[in-house]
């Protein structure tokens, strides 16, 4: 009677599998999000219009390191990190939504 043994190749290959799998599904998505994310804080620049990620918007009127003065309001100024920042607004939005 002859038995046969299971393949020492089967465990390699799922394992491969899993490792190609989490390559392309998770860690390069989330590489290319955070390359887009640092391009656009490299962008900011006094006078940009933008929205932090808690939905406020206002214009930069100051950036010192990884922080941003925003002014929302007339004499109204917040200082965040520059990481709070979700989005740049193209010129003439808050404007356009007064």
């Amino acid at each position: 009677m002859e038995t046969s043994q299971p393949s020492l190749f089967t465990p390699l290959i799922f394992l491969g599998a899993l490792l190609l799998f989490t390559y392309l599904f998770v860690i390069r998505p989330q590489s290319k999000r955070n390359k887009e994310i640092n391009e656009m804080l490299s962008r900011l620049e006094i006078g940009s219009e933008v929205i932090a990620a808690s939905g406020i918007i206002g214009k930069v009127k100051a950036i010192k390191g990884e922080y941003i003065s925003i002014e929302v309001s007339e004499n109204v100024v917040f200082k965040l990190q520059k990481s709070a920042i979700a989005n740049i607004l193209p010129k003439g939005t808050i404007e356009s939504i007064n």
